[in-house]
């Protein structure tokens, strides 16, 4: 608490922003003790404790979804989304694009499984233990982006020939722009920055949430889209053995994965940035 209250004296902020985790509570119970008013973004479907503790003070809580009250004092949360990175855009140009990049047959569905920067050690046996099941799926490809951590334990498997063809091996996409545009099928963990972009270009998509982050928020961040029939979820434990029989088969189902589009793009929150700061200047002009 006392570098805490020493970053709060020598910064001298107008407003301090939390957005959860460790950090945010002794700085922002600092700057709330000085008179500094103080904002909470909550990712996530599920409230954080740090922002949970830090509510009564704060001046507005950002949340990005509904029903939140149960966490937090209603008259102070505004319904704003989570920011996303503003450089995605799904359109025709860019899936013709993608395919070149790629090397993918249009002629195919597409399955893009991401399993973030680093990479998700169950993702990636589910789809090690469905090689067989994918390489008889003559009308089905993959973008598997195995993650830099496991990278080379799957390149190994490349090189030994193990890997079929239709699945196409990337340790990490640089244009998501052109992957999400070809993806007919998005299978992820179910992190709240990777739901908004899902929602916000309205993709079908299944979620495997982790079992490894605080109070299992990622599962609830799942069910609150499962809820409304806006993604599927299947659990870390069952996904080695059932994740690309739910993906291959919701793939060829086109009316399923319009509803789902259809549903998850409704949930999508728009201009989430520009909307937070709106209320940042709202508190500090006051």
């Amino acid at each position: 608490m006392q570098k805490a209250r020493k970053i709060i004296d020598d910064f001298k902020p107008d407003i301090a922003v939390g957005v959860g985790g460790y950090a945010s509570g002794p700085t922002l119970k600092a700057a709330s003790a000085k008179g500094v008013p103080t904002l909470l973004q909550e990712q996530n479907s599920y409230a954080g404790v740090t922002n949970k503790l830090l509510a009564q003070k704060a001046a507005v809580i950002c949340v990005a979804y509904e029903g939140m009250e149960k966490f937090f004092p209603e008259e102070k949360i505004v319904l704003t989304g989570n920011p996303c990175r503003q450089d995605l855009l799904v359109s025709e140009e860019n899936r013709q694009h993608g395919y070149a990049h790629f090397q993918l047959d249009p002629g195919k569905r597409t399955i893009l499984m991401l399993g973030g920067s680093l990479g998700a050690r169950t993702l990636n046996k589910s789809i090690v233990d469905a090689f067989p099941k994918l390489a008889a799926a003559d009308d089905v490809q993959v973008i598997w982006q195995s993650g830099r951590y496991y990278y080379k334990e799957m390149q190994q498997l490349q090189e030994a020939g193990k890997i079929p063809p239709n699945v196409h091996l990337y340790d990490f996409v640089n244009r998501m722009d052109y992957a999400y545009s070809v993806a007919d099928l998005v299978i992820s963990r179910a992190g709240a920055g990777s739901i908004s972009e899902f929602s916000l270009l309205g993709k079908a998509v299944v979620l495997v949430p982790s079992p490894n982050v605080a109070e299992d928020h990622q599962t609830k961040n799942a069910q609150a889209l499962v809820n409304k029939e806006a993604a599927v979820m299947v659990s870390d434990v069952l996904a080695p053995a059932l994740l690309f029989d739910v993906a291959l088969s919701l793939v060829n189902n086109e009316a399923q994965l319009t509803n789902l589009s259809r549903n998850i793009a409704q949930l999508a929150q728009h201009d989430s940035a520009n909307r937070i700061v709106d209320e940042i200047e709202k508190i500090v002009v006051v």
